[in-house]
């Protein structure tokens, strides 16, 4: 599912249009966003959780060349599922 699929069936679903469905869903991916960029997490209870989590700077390899290369820390969003999606989600 793409996002003008997820716009689509938000509007299908409460019956807005996909202009007002668009700008809900955006405001919502802000907020989320938001929230992550000052380190917070964001939990949807049912849903699941989002939060950020440090990497540190490591070692690792090209591919292709087999060459050794610095990758540098830095900072990744993690979802943890909540147990209403897992269970959507495996029945």
């Amino acid at each position: 599912m793409h996002k003008t699929d997820l716009i689509n069936e938000i509007a299908n679903t409460t019956g807005s249009s996909k202009k007002d469905a668009a700008a809900s869903l955006e405001a919502t991916l802000q907020a989320i966003s938001g929230s992550l960029n000052t380190g917070s997490s964001v939990t949807l209870i049912g849903f699941g959780t989002f939060k950020t989590i440090k990497t540190a700077a490591r070692k690792g390899r090209n591919p292709q060349t087999g060459a050794e290369i610095q990758i540098s820390a830095s900072t990744r969003v993690k979802f943890t599922p909540g147990k209403a999606l897992k269970d959507a989600v495996n029945s």
